[in-house]
């Protein structure tokens, strides 16, 4: 058995593995024999639409079935029953399940209390390894991984794709900008977590200050559902935009992501420039989840 949980439990000879297998999987699209006769339970206590449907395209291009949840107020968790209760009850009914949850640490609790792989599909604003694999395999596509400067902009305060592409990126000597409005940083103890793993971290309130010098540009929105309130969320929403013209501004080798949804940070005036690989991005999330998928259950 083999949980994903967070990246801080991948070595670096793992994840070039598993972007390498992404990269063999994408060729084909489909391994029907793989997985066939086994079962993918989806748990989502959150909303989604590219982490589960990617997970659910996966599992049927490897053979597999997918069972879902559905929604919480139509579970047994509106009912009161706890996390650790669920993951004993539906272990005996999957071959690995895919947990997402509002609650930071969800992810490795389930995985204590399950008899079947899990893999963090992402937990409050702790980690979300898929997403990071699947971005760094997007990076890798355009450019090597080793010794980037990649600038990560937005809600770094509690954006878990952030905190962990930052760790990841650590691995690869990567260079940071964090470019983040006011009460948004990217949080101290990470921050030391990258200095103590030789990663230089740089802080920004403004993009222009910095986007010539990058070779990525990692833009995340302001997420309303992690403020404690309306005001609160007004105060820095819509405090930055990505433009055509501001992307001109980079070195012509930069590439833009984000993990989408988006909302106003990115024009889209900006999708028609060679720079902009967010849905090409998206686009990698099957393979990439395919390629986790076989290594949990394959």
């Amino acid at each position: 058995m083999r949980h994903i949980i967070s990246v801080r439990d991948l070595e670096r000879r793992e994840i070039d593995g598993l972007l390498d297998r992404a990269g063999e999987i994408e060729a084909r699209r489909f391994d029907p024999d793989l997985l066939a006769g086994r079962i993918l339970g989806l748990f989502f206590f959150e909303p989604s639409t590219r982490t589960r449907m990617s997970f659910e395209s996966a599992m049927a291009r490897l053979g597999g079935v997918s069972l879902s949840m559905g929604s919480v107020e139509a579970s047994s968790v509106a009912k009161g029953e706890t996390l650790a209760d669920t993951i004993r009850v539906v272990s005996g009914y999957v071959d690995a399940i895919v947990l997402r949850h509002p609650r930071e640490g969800a992810a490795r609790l389930a995985s204590e209390f399950a008899s079947v792989p899990v893999i963090n599909a992402g937990d409050g604003a702790g980690q979300h390894p898929s997403q990071t694999l699947l971005d760094l395999y997007t990076i890798r596509q355009s450019m090597p991984l080793d010794g980037l400067r990649v600038g990560l902009l937005g809600d770094l305060r509690y954006g878990r794709t952030t905190h962990s592409l930052a760790i990841a990126l650590s691995l690869y000597k990567a260079e940071i900008a964090a470019i983040a409005p006011k009460g948004l940083e990217l949080p101290s103890g990470i921050i030391h977590e990258l200095a103590g793993r030789g990663t230089v971290v740089s802080e920004y309130t403004a993009v222009e200050e910095v986007i010539d010098d990058l070779d990525v540009l990692y833009v995340t929105r302001i997420q309303r559902e992690r403020f404690p309130d309306v005001a609160s969320y007004l105060d820095v929403a819509s405090s930055y935009r990505i433009t055509p013209d501001l992307v001109r501004c980079a070195q012509p080798h930069m590439i833009v992501l984000h993990p989408l949804p988006r909302m106003d940070e990115i024009d889209p005036g900006v999708d028609a420039l060679p720079n902009a690989k967010y849905f090409e991005q998206a686009h990698h999330g099957v393979s990439v989840r395919m390629a986790m998928l076989s290594e949990v259950m394959g």
